[in-house]
C-alpha cells in the first residue's frame, strides 16, 4: 500500500487544551505488479475536525474566565476531543504511514547539514558501518555501531562526519511525532543505523549519482563491532574477493561498490561529482601485470592500492570496462548494492 501523505498530529497547544489537526487526502493506489490494494480517501473528515477543535477552543475560552468550575469543564472537553479523535481519523495501516513520515523527516534533516564537500566522509561512514557484517557468524552490519568505533586505526577522520549527522539527528528527533494506537502520541528518535543509511544515499544523489530508496527501521546496536573486519588498504585482488564473499557479496558488487570512491578527492575525476570517471581512470592507468605491486606514477598518485588491484583480477577487469563504458548500468548496479549493503545485518523495529 503506498500512501500519498499521511495524516499527523502537528503540536498540542500550551495556549488552550485542544489537539490541532493537520490533514491531507491519503490515497492508494489499484492493482501494480498483480498485487491488490485498496483505494482510501481521508479528505472528507478535515471540517468535521477543525469545527470540533474549534469549538472546544471557544468553549475553552469561554470556561478560563467563568469561575471555579472552569478547569474541570476543560479537563471534560478534553477527555472528549480525545474519544472522538479516532473516529476522525481514517485508517491506515500505522507502519506504513510512519515510515513515510519517517523517511521525509530524516531526508529533510540529513539535506540541511550535508554539503557535496561532505558527501565523500558520510559516504565512507555508511561503508565502515555496513562494512563489519559478516555471514558465517552474522556479526556486524548496518547497526550504528560505528560511532563506538572511531577511535580504530581504520576510523581516522570519521568523527567529523559523525558531528555533522549527529546535528542533523538532533533536529530529527526535535520534531518527529508519530500518531499510533488511536490514543498514544509519542516521540521517535532515529537510529544511528538509519541515519546514516539515508544520509549515504543523500550523499550519492546531491554529487549527481543516483536516488537510491532506503527502508527505515534499523535498530542501533550498544556497543562495537568486532574489529578486524573491514578490507585492508594492502590486499590484492584475491584477497579482496574472498573478504567480500564473506559478507555475501560478488565480484561484481566489489567492482561496483569501489565505484563510489570516484567523489572524495582520490584522484578520480571532480571529488564532488558521482560518475563513473573511476573506473575510466583505471583502465587508462592501470599499471602492467608484471609491476604492479610497484604501480606506474599514476597508480601510485591515484587511490588506494585495493583501488589498482581490481584491474589485475580478470572478472573485475571485466566490469571495470562495463561500468567504464555504461554509467547508466553502473548507477543501476550501484543502487541495487548500496540497497543490499545497507540491509546487511541490520535488526529491524517491530511495529
Amino acid at each position: 500500500m503506498e500512501l500519498n501523505s499521511i495524516p499527523y498530529i502537528a503540536s498540542w497547544s500550551s495556549s488552550s487544551s485542544c489537539f490541532y489537526y493537520s490533514y491531507s487526502r491519503c490515497a492508494c493506489r489499484g492493482t501494480r505488479d498483480g498485487k491488490l490494494v485498496t483505494k482510501a480517501s481521508a479528505a472528507g473528515r478535515k471540517r468535521a475536525a477543525d469545527s470540533v477543535c474549534s469549538q472546544l477552543s471557544e468553549q475553552g475560552t469561554e470556561d478560563s474566565i467563568s469561575g471555579p468550575r472552569s478547569s474541570w469543564r476543560i479537563r471534560r472537553r478534553d477527555l472528549a476531543s480525545a474519544i472522538l479523535l479516532p473516529f476522525l481519523i481514517p485508517r491506515v495501516n500505522i507502519s506504513i504511514a510512519a515510515e513515510i513520515y519517517d523517511a521525509s523527516i530524516i531526508r529533510s534533516g540529513v539535506r540541511s547539514v550535508l554539503t557535496k564537500g561532505k558527501a565523500a566522509g558520510v559516504l565512507r561512514l555508511v561503508f565502515h558501518d555496513a562494512g563489519t557484517f559478516e555471514i558465517g557468524d552474522g556479526s556486524g552490519g548496518m547497526n550504528g555501531s560505528i560511532i563506538y568505533e572511531v577511535d580504530r586505526p581504520e576510523n581516522i577522520g570519521l568523527n567529523r562526519s559523525i558531528k555533522i549527522l549527529r546535528k542533523a539527528k538532533e533536529g530529527i528527533d526535535n520534531v518527529q511525532k508519530v500518531w499510533e494506537s488511536n490514543l498514544l502520541l509519542f516521540a521517535l528518535t532515529v537510529s544511528w543505523a538509519d541515519l546514516i543509511a539515508v544520509a549515504g544515499a543523500e550523499a550519492v544523489a546531491l554529487c549527481g549519482g543516483p536516488e537510491i530508496p532506503v527502508r527505515l527501521g534499523r535498530v542501533d546496536s550498544s556497543s562495537a563491532d568486532p574489529s578486524g573486519k573491514l578490507p585492508e588498504e594492502t590486499l590484492d585482488a584475491a584477497s579482496l574477493k574472498t573478504l567480500f564473499s564473506k559478507k555475501g557479496f560478488s565480484a561484481q558488487e566489489l567492482v561496483v561498490l569501489s565505484g563510489a570512491h570516484t567523489i572524495g578527492g582520490k584522484g578520480f575525476g571532480s571529488p564532488v561529482v558521482f560518475d563513473n570517471t573511476y573506473f575510466k581512470v583505471l583502465l587508462d592507468n592501470r599499471p602492467p601485470q608484471t609491476s604492479s605491486k610497484a604501480g606506474n606514477g599514476m597508480a601510485a598518485m591515484v587511490g588506494l592500492r585495493t583501488d589498482w588491484a581490481l584491474t589485475e583480477d580478470d572478472e573485475c577487469l571485466r566490469w571495470i570496462r562495463i561500468y567504464a563504458e555504461d554509467q547508466a548500468r553502473f548507477f543501476d548496479d550501484f543502487r541495487d548494492t548500496y540497497i543490499k549493503l545497507v540491509d546487511s545485518g541490520a535488526s529491524w523495529r517491530t511495529a
